[in-house]
């Protein structure tokens, strides 16, 4: 099994797990940066760094791109053609740091992807134009951590 299949595997089985900020746990509690080191865990291995606490609205008053650095820091930049298993980040606003993350988990016609969301927990949904319009980097992660 590829490593992409083996992480949209992971992805799914997150599925209706609540959202919960800073938390990383299946089934107890995730944000989408938490759903990501979850999936990293179980494909990976270890996670590569620890991550410091953070607030709700973190980099944006110093408008740093952090998760964008951490992404380049630790996931390997995907190809032009968009794969089941591709780490997606998003700028939810135009002028806003980048920070909301999702993993591809159909590419195609139909395409979709699983994200951790305030309000609705991790969840699978469209890859619909308003957020296709919203990725501003993809990654994949690395053969091995």
């Amino acid at each position: 099994m590829s490593v992409g299949s083996q992480v949209v595997t992971a992805a799914r089985d997150w599925l209706g797990t609540p959202y919960r900020h800073q938390a990383s746990m299946c089934g107890a509690g995730t944000d989408c940066l938490g759903l990501l080191r979850g999936v990293w865990r179980e494909v990976i291995g270890p996670e590569p760094a620890i991550i410091p606490a953070y607030t709700f609205d973190w980099s944006e008053p110093q408008g740093e791109e952090r998760l964008w650095a951490a992404a380049l820091a630790h996931l390997s930049p995907a190809e032009p053609d968009m794969k089941p298993g591709d780490v997606l980040l998003f700028r939810m606003r135009n002028g806003a740091v980048a920070k909301h993350l999702g993993i591809l988990s159909e590419a195609g016609n139909l395409p979709a992807f699983v994200h951790a969301y305030t309000g609705h927990g991790v969840v699978e949904s469209p890859l619909s134009a308003p957020w296709r319009r919203r990725i501003v980097a993809r990654f994949r992660f690395p053969l091995e951590g």
